[in-house]
């Protein structure tokens, strides 16, 4: 079917206001913090999370510049890759995923479930992928596949920005600290934004290394050219690097569903609240302090971690 932008407005203008979950526990009463979980992954059972806020102006400018494919890039259990395969079936734009590594059969349940929705994968070595900005390297892509939008890795540029930002602008409740994953730094970047230097932020990377500090800076001139100083970036929760995991993880994650219902995934969100109740646990906050923390969605990437879980 033809892409329809009249279809892509419409979902977005009717996308239900996003729940606020309040979390009730003997360590959040003990120490007087109130604590809020912002239930961003109820966007949509595919679409959802900040994926959906990082497509969504990616996909209206790709509708209104009348391109009928996306071009992106990921890793084997993206959720980047696994939303925009989902997003090509559900507006009728055709999808290629470039993925980090080599082809393995059977395909992970990410990539299956991608395939499914229609996108076309293709591989590219480490070397080639470390090349997948550069401008040269674009224009043989548009070479071997024709006109097409492309879109970074985590979706993550200005445009994402733009729609992470709108986060902020949505939320009623007050709050003290704000709360969020971080693989690109795009949604970081974004919330950052929105917060214009107001109230505090709190950015669990899920990465090992401090260099996302410097990505989330740059990322931020994207959207006003300001400088923010009212983030910190925590690097002590990344347990071995990026999707990388321990058992205590999981075990945490599993507690953490049975006890508020709420379930979490092994590369963002389970990372960070486990930092943030750590941190908790230690009184890096003072009592009477409000948190709101983002769930940012992923949770199709479970499927993948069965063995662990």
């Amino acid at each position: 079917m033809p892409v329809s932008l009249q279809a892509l407005s419409d979902f977005f203008k009717n996308i239900p206001s996003v729940p606020v979950q309040k979390l009730e526990s003997e360590l959040l009463n003990e120490k007087g913090i109130e604590l809020y979980v912002r239930r961003e992954d109820l966007l949509h059972p595919e679409v959802s999370g900040n994926k959906c806020r990082k497509l969504k102006y990616n996909l209206l400018a790709a509708a209104e510049q009348n391109f009928d494919t996306l071009l992106t890039f990921g890793g084997a259990f993206s959720n980047h890759i696994a939303a925009v395969a989902a997003a090509g079936k559900l507006f009728g734009f055709k999808t290629i995923g470039l993925i980090r590594g080599e082809e393995h059969f059977p395909l992970n349940p990410t990539l299956q479930k991608a395939t499914e929705n229609g996108i076309e994968l293709h591989y590219l070595d480490r070397e080639a992928y470390r090349r997948k900005n550069a401008m040269e390297f674009q224009k043989k892509l548009r070479k071997q596949f024709g006109e097409v939008y492309i879109i970074p890795e985590g979706g993550t540029n200005a445009l994402a920005l733009k729609g992470c930002t709108e986060i902020i602008a949505e939320i009623q409740q007050n709050f003290d600290v704000l709360c969020c994953s971080a693989g690109t730094g795009g949604t970081a970047a974004g919330l950052l934004c929105g917060l214009n230097n107001e109230k505090s932020m709190l950015v669990f990377s899920a990465l090992k290394g401090d260099f996302l500090k410097d990505e989330i800076e740059i990322l931020t001139q994207l959207c006003g050219g300001k400088t923010y100083r009212n983030w910190t970036l925590q690097t002590d929760y990344h347990f071995g690097g990026y999707a990388k995991t321990k058992p205590e993880l999981f075990a945490f994650m599993q507690d953490f569903e049975l006890q508020f219902q709420i379930p979490l995934e092994p590369v963002y969100t389970g990372k960070m609240f486990f930092g943030l109740f750590d941190l908790i646990r230690k009184n890096h906050f003072p009592a009477g302090t409000k948190i709101l923390a983002v769930h940012t969605g992923g949770l199709q990437g479970n499927a993948g971690f069965k063995q662990e879980f």
